[in-house]
């Protein structure tokens, strides 16, 4: 099911003037990662009040032509934050948002960047989701938990260009590379990669320092996503979540290992005819029980991952 165009409208800023809405207070500092590069880092754990849903991180790269961003994060308060210590960096205009996938704290905060005159661009296959029924719902689930951040003033933004596969570009003598990597963490991942410094924008294919929320990921993709990634040979990787990566082979190991040990398991309880929560609870997830984020994402993580290990067995039937 999809909204209707009337719907989708009443949705996004092409509908309604711009509102301002309550301003993020958590902190927040942009780290230098390259000659060219930044990032800011958002707190462990999932979106809560008390964080204000500043727990993704965001990047931007400042060439003498103008500013590339890579994801909004999660409300328009923090975007109008990140545009903050953007401006503290400097004052050549934005001029292009990069999104990595639709997921809430990555894109939620798109008008504060389209207010401020940014080009969007994302994957072709995030139309899907910015239409999708359940798109309402995520909206007010978001205001439920994040109110006033995510409030009445809130629009969806669709992306000014859709891309299709790999595009490279230049801007300001830097060169980029952005890189489909989709489907795996969700259908729409893309990657950017900034050649002049070797810098990895990974977006939410690497978790750093927490268990990573899989959701409806296709696990087997996002494996050989992430070995496609290390064939650019970063220097610098910057996770979707977590502290920036010095060593990005090594740093992959988290998310890489716990990719495998949800298929392991899970698929061995497939194989075994075993129920889920036969094979939850027999499971050993001490390498992952003290991380942020379990408590709140590892039973929903191995469940969906038993799902698709079931359909996997179908169709190798």
């Amino acid at each position: 099911m999809r909204l209707s165009p009337l719907l989708f409208a009443a949705l996004t800023t092409l509908a309604l003037p711009a509102l301002v809405g309550a301003e993020a207070t958590v902190p927040m500092q942009a780290e230098q990662v390259g000659k060219h590069s930044w990032y800011v880092h958002g707190a462990s754990g999932p979106a809560s009040a008390a964080n204000q849903g500043f727990m993704s991180n965001a990047g931007f790269v400042v060439t003498r032509e103008g500013v590339v961003v890579f994801d909004a994060l999660g409300t328009p308060a923090l975007a109008r934050k990140l545009i903050g210590e953007i401006r503290k960096v400097t004052q050549r205009p934005i001029r292009r948002v990069i999104v990595s996938h639709y997921h809430a704290d990555h894109y939620y905060g798109l008008q504060a960047f389209k207010e401020a005159g940014a080009e969007i661009w994302a994957h072709a296959r995030g139309k899907g989701v910015l239409t999708s029924d359940a798109a309402p719902a995520r909206l007010k689930q978001r205001q439920d938990l994040l109110s006033p951040w995510v409030d009445e003033s809130f629009r969806i933004v669709p992306a000014d260009l859709w891309l299709e596969g790999d595009t490279d570009f230049k801007l300001g003598g830097v060169h980029f590379s952005v890189r489909q990597a989709g489907p795996a963490h969700s259908a729409e991942d893309i990657a950017l990669f900034v050649r002049n410094d070797g810098v990895l924008f990974a977006g939410d294919l690497v978790f750093k320092g927490r268990v990573p929320f899989v959701g409806e990921a296709d696990s087997k993709q996002w494996l050989a996503a992430l070995e496609s990634l290390l064939s650019l040979k970063p220097r610098v990787l910057v996770p979707g979540h977590g502290l920036v990566s010095r060593d990005p082979a090594a740093d992959l190991k988290l998310t890489r290992d716990y990719l495998r040990h949800l298929r392991t398991t899970m698929g061995q309880a497939v194989a075994d005819f075993a129920s889920f929560d036969e094979a939850y609870a027999k499971a050993d997830w001490s390498a992952y029980r003290k991380l942020p984020a379990f408590e709140a994402a590892n039973r929903a993580n191995a469940y969906n991952t038993y799902l698709l290990m079931e359909r996997e067995s179908l169709k190798a039937r």
